[in-house]
């Protein structure tokens, strides 16, 4: 009954990271607008000296998916889905497993609910399990959607996400491949929580209110309003997550951020607190049917496999 729960969450969840794919690579090019302002603008306090620099200029999802389809093509739309599949394997089919195997140990077999705090806990456990363990892939889903928006000579041109995590390996260390990874383990658990937690609280208010039947307008329902509340939590950690992993760091260089905390002082300082929540349309427009498409497939191959 446990590897059930791992197979079922993980196909869902191939089959949404797939389907949203072109969302989640605008929103990456969009979290990343404006960063060369916030590298090159070291104010150095001591000195009590600030560098000037231009306001970057900021575009809409549309325009940036206009732009790499004018660039390189429209299957340029799905750079790097195949790291989205090596992540939602390793760590959406970890953190939904886990997440399954908690709710039914810790559902009260006489009601049949399980009580919020539990499910945020339950949440917030198996996203971090499956973030630590799906990291190397995120590092390369990262980098291999923001490789087009730097010059041709620039790039780094990995030719899937096996090349990736081992060019990586090799260029820049083991350790590379978790790069970020205290970011993505606390954006994973705030995402599983927020999500699993909130979609199975909506549907079961729904149901207990008699608003809908258990059925596909329920599933759409509440898994449209997880997504929402996902975006709005997670999003200023992951344009922070985003950046740290993007950064080049040169043989011999001082990275371009010290680390997180550096990487969200300088974007806030340089381009305002909102930075944060830069690429948050198309967030909650991936995240939504992201969302609804993993939960609608999750219930479906719940019944499809109910007598295994």
């Amino acid at each position: 009954m446990g590897l059930k729960g791992f197979v079922e969450g993980g196909i869902a969840s191939i089959v949404a990271g797939c389907s949203t794919h072109p969302l989640d690579l605008i929103k990456v090019r969009m979290q990343l607008q404006g960063e060369n302002a916030s590298v090159r603008a070291v104010a150095p306090a001591q000195l009590g000296a600030t560098i000037p620099v231009p306001a970057p200029q900021r575009v809409g999802p549309v325009t940036v998916g206009m732009r790499i389809i004018q660039q390189d093509g429209a299957a340029a739309l799905f750079s790097g889905v195949s790291a989205t599949v090596l992540r939602q394997t390793l760590y959406s089919t970890t953190r939904m497993g886990l997440y399954d195997i908690m709710k039914k140990k810790w559902t009260d077999p006489e009601t049949g609910n399980m009580r919020l705090w539990k499910k945020i806990g339950a949440g917030l456990i198996a996203g971090g399990i499956g973030a630590a363990v799906g990291n190397p892939a995120d590092v390369a889903m990262v980098r291999m959607q923001a490789d087009g928006r730097l010059p041709a000579l620039q790039r780094r041109n990995y030719k899937s996400v096996v090349d990736a995590i081992s060019q990586m390996a090799k260029n820049e260390g083991v350790g590379s491949l978790w790069r970020g990874s205290s970011l993505t383990v606390n954006r994973a658990m705030l995402v599983t929580a927020s999500q699993l937690a909130s979609y199975d609280q909506i549907k079961e208010t729904i149901l207990d209110k008699g608003v809908m039947e258990d059925g596909l307008g329920t599933h759409v329902t509440a898994s449209f309003a997880a997504g929402f509340v996902a975006s709005v939590v997670t999003n200023p950690i992951d344009v922070i997550k985003t950046r740290v992993m993007n950064m080049k760091v040169e043989p011999g260089m001082a990275p371009p951020y010290a680390g997180a905390t550096d990487c969200a002082l300088r974007t806030v300082r340089t381009e305002g607190l909102m930075a944060l929540y830069k690429g948050f349309i198309p967030t909650i427009s991936r995240q939504g049917p992201f969302t609804i498409v993993l939960f609608v497939t999750l219930e479906q191959v719940r019944k499809l496999l109910k007598d295994f």
